[in-house]
């Protein structure tokens, strides 16, 4: 099949650092304009040479589908395919939109078919689909927004305060590790209502401690393959089922001893509202419910804000002026929430965490010049979308100040999802970042170790860096 060119890309006038794409029709569609259309092109190799890229070298994989193919194309992939094949990869902002105010019955997310499902189970907000994510996203909300979020700031400085004091000084040191040291503690301390780090010696300790180790081996290359193991089944196989024994027996404990609290009404943790909760038949949720639950948050609520962290120092230390700017702002006070915010939204456009994220569209649906018969996954390229030319002038730079007077848009920067799927920890996760931002910056001067960047590497769902963002930290001169 011959490569179908790119459309032009519109380019925002000069000096302007944020533009628009230009429109693309997309949404359900009848299945006679669905015939009129022509399927996406298909990348052209070998199923298991696909998986094994993607797995392994998404970004270089995507961009060179996007540049011999266009923005929307094809690939057999992990997920069950469609009618035509694999999924489709779409990265126009128009298309985002279609699916992410689609009904959900049109458009039910991928989550449960993802690699995760083995992992944290099928009951969690993450993996469930239709009514029950409903009913999870409901019970859960209250807990990630407002009120709450005021109460964990005192949280999240005292871990970020203790955890930075206890850095190395002046010789290399990951920061990935110590980023998640901090957001764990805080996502701890909401799950569990514990102030500051558990005692190793309780359920909840123990439970962090393997969380930690977990994390520690996932990307080690044995666990990848472990990972393409537990494709398109529902539970741990192999090398998975073993790793998650630690953490299994580690979450049963702290569910069982908390069962047994006689104070559960007077709590305000997330763990005590879920014992508390009913089904609309005044069922209480089974301990399995709970441990899906409980992973999801422990695992998804705080890894993928460490390692947002963990790329937004990779890209500062290796881009003086940005850094320089950012040091100034806080140091001075001169607009400083400003410039720190620019900073997280730059940091989680270049290098988005979670890079793709998915929709089984049940009916015929167009993306612009193409169309994709019903139950075909639709994938939407977050890295694609955030390195859009059109979108933003100078994609592969590193730019903070392209943010300032401006607002990220709801389908062009999407690193949280969207739509009633919508990560549920945003709101925690900007905080964590604009205070442990704000304090290494206050406090530290720090310098990358290797000029050169550093590679990702994927971890489950996850981009990470290669080196986990290794720097020498000094205290502020």
């Amino acid at each position: 099949m011959a490569a179908i060119e790119a459309p032009e890309v519109q380019l925002p006038a000069d000096g302007e650092l944020i533009g628009e794409a230009p429109s693309s029709p997309a949404g359900p569609i009848d299945a006679a304009e669905a015939a009129s259309l022509p399927e996406p092109p298909m990348i052209q190799l070998p199923r298991f040479m696909q998986v094994l890229r993607f797995n392994q070298r998404q970004i270089e994989f995507v961009f060179k589908a996007r540049r011999e193919l266009g923005e929307v194309f094809r690939m057999r992939g992990m997920v069950r395919g469609g009618p035509g094949g694999g999924p489709v990869i779409t990265s126009h902002p128009d298309h985002v939109r279609s699916l992410f105010t689609a009904k959900p019955e049109l458009a039910p997310s991928l989550t449960g078919e993802s690699p995760l499902r083995p992992i944290v189970g099928p009951n969690a907000v993450l993996t469930a689909t239709g009514p029950r994510h409903m009913r999870q996203r409901k019970l859960l909300l209250p807990a990630f927004h407002g009120e709450a979020i005021e109460r964990y700031m005192q949280m999240i400085n005292e871990a970020a305060e203790r955890e930075i004091s206890s850095w190395p000084r002046g010789r290399p040191i990951a920061l990935a590790p110590r980023m998640q040291a901090i957001t764990l503690d805080v996502i701890m301390a909401g799950i569990f209502g514990i102030e500051g780090k558990p005692a190793g010696n309780t359920p909840e300790g123990r439970l962090r401690a393997a969380t930690r180790a977990s994390l520690a081996v996932s990307t080690w290359p044995i666990a990848q393959l472990a990972e393409l193991m537990n494709i398109g089944h529902d539970e741990p196989r192999g090398l998975t089922k073993v790793g998650m024994s630690a953490l299994d027996v580690a979450t049963y404990a702290v569910i069982s001893e908390r069962r047994g609290a006689q104070d559960l009404d007077e709590r305000n943790d997330i763990l005590s509202m879920l014992l508390q909760a009913r089904t609309e038949d005044g069922e209480a949720l089974s301990d399995k419910e709970l441990r899906d639950e409980l992973l999801t948050l422990v695992l998804a609520g705080h890894e993928t804000t460490a390692n947002s962290l963990a790329w937004i120092w990779e890209r500062l230390v290796r881009t003086p002026a940005a850094y320089d700017a950012l040091r100034e702002a806080v140091r001075s006070d001169t607009g400083a929430e400003e410039m720190i915010e620019a900073t997280i939204y730059e940091g989680m456009r270049s290098r988005p965490v979670i890079p793709m994220i998915g929709r089984r569209v049940t009916v015929p649906w167009r993306l612009g010049e193409y169309a994709v018969p019903a139950d075909t996954p639709v994938a939407m390229s977050i890295l694609l979308v955030h390195h859009r030319e059109d979108l933003y002038p100078d994609p592969f730079a590193f730019k903070p100040e392209r943010w300032i007077g401006h607002k990220p848009g709801t389908y062009e920067w999407i690193p949280f999802g969207g739509g009633i799927r919508r990560c549920l920890g945003a709101s925690l996760a900007m905080a964590e970042q604009r205070v442990v931002l704000d304090q290494m910056v206050r406090r530290l001067d720090i310098e990358a170790v290797d000029p050169d960047p550093e590679h990702a590497v994927h971890r489950n769902v996850t981009m990470i860096p290669a080196q986990g963002a290794r720097a020498i930290v000094r205290d502020r001169g």
